[in-house]
């Protein structure tokens, strides 16, 4: 290894540790961050000025490196690293959730709660222990959000915090008094202790917001000029906001119009609902084998037989109160047991919101969506390359899920199950509908209101699933639209490479690839793979300049 390549794997090393500490929690799951030992956030404005600091320092050594001599693998590592570092300065100092969404830090002090009780073990003393110590900070956390928001908060996420905050304090509190009945008493007594003071400084929190509603501001989107550096310089998206909102323009049209054609008869029975979740997940432990089965005969792609699986359990009573938090599923990603990965389940039952209602008529169609990203991330946390194992930015993971499961329909995996088959389509249609909401969202074109009636009237979704979707993409732009780009950017890719091979083209050999890569950003992977830059170049022409325009000199 050369000293240039060696100086940018310590650089990466250093950089993924640090990310470990300093990354935000945040509500989806691809995300999550397995967390080092005794940590526990904190968000004080001196901790957001020493994550300024380091970032800096890391942007220096980045730009010190001379990788025009290296190898394409080798410069491609640097791109990403420079892309992951691009996607900090993108979170501090232009979306600056921590400045402006009273949402971030309901986040921050309450997800590294919830995101432990996702564990398969974590009724467990020793996790219920870690669970205690992290609730013990809610109330640090939430004191350092006044801090920090005060004079900043955009009104219109203030307003939907409020309404989160409504009954969280007794969500938590019902949350942990069922993981603290079966402990020892001494950790049943911390865990109420700590609970009680958690919920003291929720209801604080909630009256501090509902004061100072009259004083934010209207703005909640970050401009311009800030999502340009987001799309190019994080995303390394090839495609201006024009391009991006005509394409899910086209398959917003193209989805209808499989719709139209596939209940062309009429509506398609819905499978019935098991008769409880013991039977759900029965069924679907049965389907994810079936369809690891189906993905191979077929020649999708061919998963090692040793790689984990994607499994079903029952929503236990210490997370349940709580699943407003977050997507529940533990994604096992860094477990080094051979865990499993985990989707909990509530109930079925006729009134259960969108994609749940779905899963439980057919669990495959959530196994080839959030079955497949358990599997990349498993994948890709195998990859020799550590540079290439630490998720950072949706677009290439949900464009990989997002394709297989249109892969899957047209291999014919659905066609036992008619409603199963035009649910996938209508999955389709709402992430094409995604894209104009993220961008209507980030551009300041759509209030909050106007994006939920969009995505309530025209995929349609319930109303609740309508309201989470467009709460979370305002205060994280750019995922939305991720779905459609990254799918866009993996077809493309295919279509060259299958052109390229002809006759001896392998498509499980592609998708092998694809999956492992799973963390590296499209237009990288089609450099590394075709040796062609254009879409890096055409990313780096659109963002050239967003840069300086927005003030900042360590990027």
């Amino acid at each position: 290894m050369s000293s240039a390549a060696a100086a940018l794997r310590g650089l990466a090393e250093e950089f993924w540790a640090w990310r470990e500490v300093t990354q935000p929690d945040c509500y989806d799951d691809l995300n999550r961050v397995e967390r080092p030992d005794g940590w526990l956030p904190d968000w004080s404005p001196e901790a957001v000025a020493e994550r300024s600091r380091a970032l800096a320092g890391f942007a220096r050594r980045h730009r010190a490196l001379d990788l025009s001599a290296q190898t394409v693998p080798v410069r491609v590592d640097g791109e990403l690293i420079g892309s992951a570092l691009a996607r900090v300065h993108w979170e501090l100092h232009l979306l600056r959730d921590w400045q402006r969404n009273p949402g971030f830090y309901l986040d921050q002090a309450l997800l590294p709660v919830y995101h432990h009780l996702l564990r398969p073990d974590a009724a467990e003393e020793p996790q219920a222990r870690v669970v205690a110590a992290r609730l013990a900070r809610v109330p640090e956390i939430l004191a350092q959000g006044r801090l920090n928001l005060a004079g900043h908060a955009a009104a219109p996420l203030a307003e939907h915090t409020l309404g989160l905050l409504g009954s969280a304090d007794q969500a938590l509190g019902t949350a942990i008094a069922a993981l603290a009945g079966p402990q020892p008493p001494a950790l049943a007594a911390d865990l109420a202790a700590a609970s009680g003071a958690a919920r003291r400084a929720l209801a604080d929190y909630r009256q501090w917001l509902r004061e100072t509603l009259p004083t934010c501001t209207e703005a909640f989107s970050p401009g311009p000029e800030a999502f340009r550096f987001f799309l190019h310089r994080v995303a390394l998206l090839p495609w201006s906001v024009e391009q991006l909102r005509d394409l899910g323009r086209r398959e917003y049209a193209r989805a209808a119009a499989a719709e139209a054609v596939l209940h062309r008869n009429g509506e398609p029975a819905a499978r019935p609902l098991p008769a409880d979740t013991a039977a759900q997940i029965r069924r679907q432990r049965a389907d994810e084998l079936d369809v690891r089965a189906f993905l191979r005969k077929e020649r999708i792609v061919n998963l090692p037989e040793d790689l984990r699986h994607y499994r079903n359990l029952p929503l236990p009573a210490h997370l349940e109160p709580l699943t407003w938090l977050g997507v529940q599923h533990y994604t096992a990603a860094r477990a080094e047991d051979g865990r499993d990965a985990v989707r909990y389940l509530p109930e079925p039952r006729p009134d259960l919101p969108y994609f749940q209602l779905a899963e439980a008529r057919d669990p495959r169609v959530g196994i080839v969506h959030e079955g497949v990203h358990a599997w990349q991330l498993a994948l890709s946390e195998r990859h020799e390359n550590p540079v290439r194992r630490h998720y950072y930015d949706s677009a290439a993971n949900e464009g990989v899920a997002f394709h297989t499961e249109e892969l899957a329909l047209l291999a014919g995996l659905f066609d036992d199950a008619p409603a199963s088959r035009r649910f996938v389509v209508n999955a389709m249609r709402l992430r094409a509908l995604r894209v104009e909401v993220d961008l209507g969202l980030a551009l300041g074109e759509l209030t909050l209101d106007q994006a939920a009636d969009r995505l309530a009237d025209l995929v349609p979704v319930d109303r609740r699933t309508a309201w989470e979707e467009t709460a979370f993409y305002a205060g994280r732009p750019g995922l939305g639209l991720s779905y459609l780009a990254g799918k866009a950017q993996v077809l493309d890719l295919l279509t060259a490479c299958a052109r390229r091979e002809g006759a001896a083209f392998d498509l499980a050999a592609f998708h092998g690839r694809l999956w492992r890569e799973g963390n590296v950003p499209l237009a990288l992977q089609r450099w590394e793979v075709l040796g062609t830059s254009d879409h890096l170049d055409e990313a780096r022409r659109l963002g050239a300049g967003v840069a300086e325009r927005l003030g900042m000199t360590d990027t």
